[in-house]
């Protein structure tokens, strides 16, 4: 509730989009094309920060992966996300990139990047076209929910603003990266008006093992390459994948890690911990590795013998000191058979202001499917990270940001269309 000092509310008969990321900016783009006035309100002195940092080591936009596999990567939501999608999927976001003048193209392991690879450059572009066409920003402007009246509440240099809109894009981000802005405090204000909102927990990020502090302090960013990775599903299956990682002072990370994380995570919410096997030796077989290993020692030192029949040295070879004990360490076969499939306890996720992104948010069935308007809160509408979906690096989370984004916009300009007056 308002103290006496703050004014009252201001009016926005258009729409208010609250965020300044991709989902929110498309959004307003959309909204503002087809003729409703748009106000954008960001936590912070500047949108995108969150996309600019993503951008830094390349700004991976989308991935050429034809359908349906694309909207495979979106799990238990392939049926939700993929019909986004479908109104706007990668080659539609290509298209998109190209009215900017952001050429794009298909670079390694089908992953799409702008020519320059610089995400400043787009959004530079994006932000300016934006306020040719009308779109008003408003920087600072940190959202705290609702008002007793139900006008949208913001925190501001000059204090508090409060503002009644006609309609309400949020677009806040989930809890990963709060330093850039998205710190999932909004959760608490949605759940307050009945929008039922799931944990955020961590997304696309390491895991805890527990490493001895010999083995941490030696070969912490010590990286692991290539390896294969097996783990096991809820209902036993085992699956794997090949890829590469990184150890850590605490645990594991690394593309490989991050695109297993969802499973893995929620192995240890189900059963405390869980484990995952790396084959360290994917170029080699059981039985040739065996023999390699049998070879007489001749006086060698077991780090020399590694080394010279196998090619196992560094991380790998401390990896082996990790999980085996002395006796086992001096037996070949046995050393062979874990090279081939060393188990890592994993112990937990590493804590999600660390992660790439997040799970949980705003759970879909509490918003209409076509237009992503909260059944609670009429004329509130909810896009990007902030809604319960997941999904793989590579593209695939900016993709699905953006086609929310567009959704939610497109449907708000609808709603007040047909509500006005």
């Amino acid at each position: 509730m308002a103290n006496a000092s703050t004014p009252p509310p201001a009016h926005l008969p258009g729409l208010a989009v609250v965020g300044g990321g991709p989902a929110a900016l498309m959004a307003a783009e959309v909204a503002r094309a087809a003729g409703v006035e748009v106000g954008l309100f960001e936590a912070t002195g500047s949108g995108g920060r969150k996309f600019l940092i993503a951008g830094k080591g390349g700004l991976n936009l989308t991935h050429a992966e034809p359908m349906p596999g694309f909207a495979r990567r979106y799990g238990t939501r392939e049926a939700e996300v993929g019909g986004w999608l479908h109104d706007f999927g990668p080659e539609a976001l290509r298209q998109w990139a190209r009215g900017l003048g952001v050429d794009t193209y298909i670079g390694s392991s089908d992953r799409v990047f702008p020519l320059d690879r610089k995400a400043a450059p787009l959004l530079r572009g994006w932000v300016r076209r934006l306020k040719e066409q009308g779109v008003r920003f408003h920087v600072q402007h940190r959202w705290l929910g609702w008002d007793d009246a139900g006008a949208l509440r913001f925190d501001t240099p000059e204090g508090e603003r409060r503002l009644h809109a006609g309609a309400t894009v949020l677009a806040l981000g989930g809890g990963s990266w709060p330093q850039l802005g998205s710190d999932g405090t909004w959760v608490a204000a949605l759940q307050a008006r009945g929008i039922d909102v799931a944990d955020l927990q961590p997304s696309n990020c390491g895991f805890d093992i527990g490493w001895s502090a010999h083995f941490a302090e030696r070969h912490a960013g010590a990286p692991l390459k290539p390896v294969v990775a097996h783990w096991r599903d809820a209902d036993g299956r085992e699956h794997a994948l090949q890829g590469e990682c990184v150890a850590t002072a605490t645990g594991i990370e690394g593309s490989l890690v991050y695109a297993l994380s969802v499973p893995l995570r929620d192995a240890i919410a189900r059963d405390g911990t869980t484990t995952l096997w790396l084959d360290l030796m994917p170029g080699r077989d059981l039985p040739r590795l065996q023999r390699d290993l049998a070879r007489p020692r001749n006086g060698r030192s077991l780090a020399e013998h590694l080394r010279r029949h196998a090619g196992v040295e560094g991380v790998k070879a401390a990896l082996l000191r990790e999980v085996l004990d002395a006796p086992a360490l001096a037996d070949m076969d046995r050393v062979a058979a874990t090279l081939k499939r060393l188990p890592l306890r994993l112990l937990r996720p590493r804590p999600l202001a660390e992660a790439i992104s997040s799970g949980g948010g705003v759970r879909l069935e509490a918003l209409d499917d076509a237009t992503l308007m909260a059944s609670a809160v009429p004329g509130t509408f909810c896009a990007g990270e902030m809604l319960d979906w997941e999904a793989p690096t590579g593209g695939y989370l900016l993709t699905a940001c953006f086609a929310s984004g567009r959704r939610a916009g497109r449907a708000a300009a609808d709603w007040l269309h047909r509500n006005a007056g």
